[in-house]
């Protein structure tokens, strides 16, 4: 069993949190409580729930944590999302963070299926 930290879905999951966080600094105060710190911890919850379902005892529990994973990401895509239309990040920003939530979306869906059906 390998590392979390050599799968390649962890390492983008834990760099676009990286990119996230000084983006959530631009935003209003107000959203401090509000979106910014939602968007951080579905955004940390990516890469929290693959580290952490990579040392449950077998596989099912993996995939478990896999799709835990997944719906995390689709918080996080939708918060990119409103983050945008509410006007407080641009399109030219969200669009290649978006492109990366979908390209991290398909790694997760593909190690969950491998995982699920007892491959690794």
């Amino acid at each position: 069993m390998q590392r979390f930290t050599e799968l390649k879905v962890w390492q983008r999951s834990h760099a676009l949190v990286l990119k996230l966080y000084p983006l959530t600094q631009s935003l209003p105060a107000d959203e401090r409580f509000g979106l910014v710190s939602q968007l951080r911890r579905a955004a940390v919850s990516v890469a929290a729930n693959i580290a952490e379902g990579s040392k449950r005892q077998g596989p099912g529990d993996f995939a478990h944590f896999l799709n835990i994973a997944e719906g995390s990401l689709a918080e996080t895509e939708y918060l990119v999302m409103l983050a945008t239309d509410l006007g407080y990040l641009s399109e030219a920003t969200t669009t290649p963070l978006r492109a990366e939530i979908d390209e991290i979306a398909r790694m997760l869906y593909t190690l969950r299926t491998r995982v699920a059906q007892g491959e690794r």
